[in-house]
């Protein structure tokens, strides 16, 4: 017994010599290293803080990156962060886990700050019995094959390369799943996007990754043969997108992975960097032009992305399309904000560059009004669009469809880390580094990319019943107000008005399209208002037909 003592007690004296000599050995090396950044750090001449304040000068950099952390978990209140602040991205993430959403004890928004949006309500709502869900809307009735659907919101371009493999994989069968489409986002179709069934918006970017030819020059070829796949249902010629209007796409070498460039065409390890602008598209003709060419040869419809800036742009575009004749409009315009996300930016075009949605998406659909184009282009809107208010609002202003991309990056799990540009991406989602992949489980993440759309789709419903409106689709501009500086409120229809020029010309759009192409067109949504005081009776807006002979409307 003795001698088990005797044992003990040397091993433990033993452990402890050398976890003694182990910290000396430590501590020596630190000393070490020590001196070595001061003499070094003295004598570079590259940062003054270190120059300045040898060795310490070194954590600044530390306590840099860690400080973005401290301020997501600890110090930033809720409703404090951007892009997008916790309690956003809260929403998101329960809605994504179809878990209760609801919130108690009173609201934590400042009800106060100019610029916030307030919907009315109405004094009867709409009652459960009485809702209906969003109508279908169809888009291209020019195209051979018009796209018919009835959803509010759908998946915006993420390419494959900005995204992982199981990302694009939850998101396509996610979408499949909802009844919403995906776009592919400008790095070309793949076969993850098309083994999940989803419907396709296939984007052209500048690059024309997926339908060039060896040249680079937009292929017919390429083009029938991605048509051919029935899942297409749109394509969308990307001229601007919004955290980088004027600037092409940008995927760092370090996400160019054979397969991806095999996909693009593209060297292995090298920045793939698209034009900034299609360098066959220099004005309004040659864009009609090419919407053109592209309907013609996949038979499906097709518009385009843009950024708006220069306000006279749209009047050239419409006036054409008016001197055109209306088969030569684009069959939609996706309006993207100038505080969209992206990848990669510079940062002068992410904070400086374009106009925000909430001035472009009125101005857009005031345009078409205007030009009484408004039921011939179908408006989608885009650009930090991510909770139910959002949509809604959008709903209000015109919008026909919302596109979000970072809002099912959320759904997917991420964090908002803000490492899409590095492929450290710690969720999987914008990484192709295997380690960080392993996490993200497509099959369950695509069950949470339906939840979200679901949920979504049903807050929408809550806030249009609310206001006393059927469906989403009915909900008008005099259904929200904008709080102003002094506190009070002002409409939406007072603060973008629609003239009476502009109304009659939304009125009497049918009559100009020729009779042999389009026989049946519905009505536009301004033809009658729905009541602010109570809920709508009789025909929805959507329900309207327009006698083709005549013009005459009937329920």
């Amino acid at each position: 017994m003795l001698t088990l003592f005797d044992s003990t007690e040397n091993f433990l004296l033993t452990s402890l010599q050398l976890m003694s000599a182990l910290f000396i050995f430590v501590i020596g090396l630190a000393a070490l290293w020590g001196v070595y950044a001061f003499i070094v750090d003295s004598t570079q001449k590259t940062q003054a803080i270190r120059r300045n304040y040898p060795v310490i000068g070194r954590f600044r950099a530390l306590f840099e990156r860690l400080g973005e952390f401290f301020r997501q978990y600890f110090f930033a209140m809720d409703r404090e962060e951007l892009p997008f602040n916790r309690a956003q991205r809260n929403w998101v993430y329960r809605a994504a886990k179809d878990v209760d959403n609801t919130v108690a004890f009173g609201s934590t928004r400042n009800l106060t700050v100019p610029g916030q949006v307030i919907f009315v309500n109405c004094p009867f709502p709409t009652l459960g019995e009485d809702a209906v869900p969003p109508q279908p809307l169809t888009i291209g009735p020019f195209a051979r094959q018009p796209y018919t659907i009835a959803g509010l919101f759908h998946i915006s371009g993420m390419s494959y390369g900005a995204i992982s493999k199981p990302a694009l994989e939850a998101l396509a069968s996610g979408a499949a799943k909802a009844g919403c489409w995906l776009n592919t986002g400008e790095g070309g179709l793949t076969r993850y996007h098309l083994e999940r069934g989803t419907d396709l918006v296939f984007q052209i970017g500048t690059a024309k990754y997926g339908v060039r030819d060896s040249a680079g020059n937009l292929s017919d070829e390429r083009l029938q043969a991605v048509a051919a796949h029935p899942q297409v249902r749109m394509f969308e010629i990307k001229l601007s997108q919004g955290a980088k209007p004027g600037k092409g796409g940008i995927l760092p070498a370090a996400k160019v992975t054979p397969e991806i460039a095999e996909i693009r065409g593209i060297p292995v390890g090298v920045d793939s960097i698209s034009p900034n602008r299609h360098p066959d598209v220099g004005n309004t003709a040659e864009l009609l032009d090419l919407i053109e060419r592209v309907r013609r040869v996949t038979g499906k419809p097709v518009g385009f992305k843009v950024v708006l800036g220069a306000y006279g742009w749209l009047d050239e575009l419409l006036g054409m399309v008016h001197a055109r004749g209306v088969a030569s409009a684009p069959d939609f315009i996706t309006v993207d904000s100038a505080d969209g996300g992206t990848g990669a930016a510079p940062m002068p075009l992410m904070d400086d560059m374009g106009l925000p949605l909430r001035v472009s998406l009125p101005m857009l659909v005031d345009k078409l009004n205007e030009y009484g184009l408004r039921e011939r282009i179908r408006v989608i809107a885009s650009g930090k669009l991510i909770t139910p208010a959002d949509v809604a609002w959008a709903l209000c202003i015109g919008a026909d469809f919302i596109t979000s991309a970072r809002g099912f990056m959320f759904a997917l799990g991420c964090i908002q880390a803000l490492q899409c540009n590095k492929n450290t991406c710690p969720t999987g989602i914008t990484t192709h580094q295997r380690k960080f992949q392993r996490g993200l489980h497509a099959p369950t993440k695509a069950v949470r990319v339906a939840a979200y759309v679901q949920n979504l789709s049903k807050e929408v419903g809550i806030i249009a019943h609310s206001c006393g409106v059927r469906s989403p689709r009915e909900l008008r501009r005099f259904h929200a107000h904008l709080v102003q500086a002094d506190g009070r409120t002002i409409g939406l229809d007072q603060f973008y008005p629609e003239s009476e020029r502009q109304i009659v010309a939304a009125l009497s759009w049918p009559q100009t399209w020729p009779r042999d192409q389009m026989g049946v067109a519905q009505g536009s949504e301004d033809r009658l208002r729905p009541s602010p005081l109570g809920p709508l009776r009789g025909p929805s807006q959507r329900d309207l037909i327009i006698q083709p002979a005549t013009g005459d409307i009937f329920p």
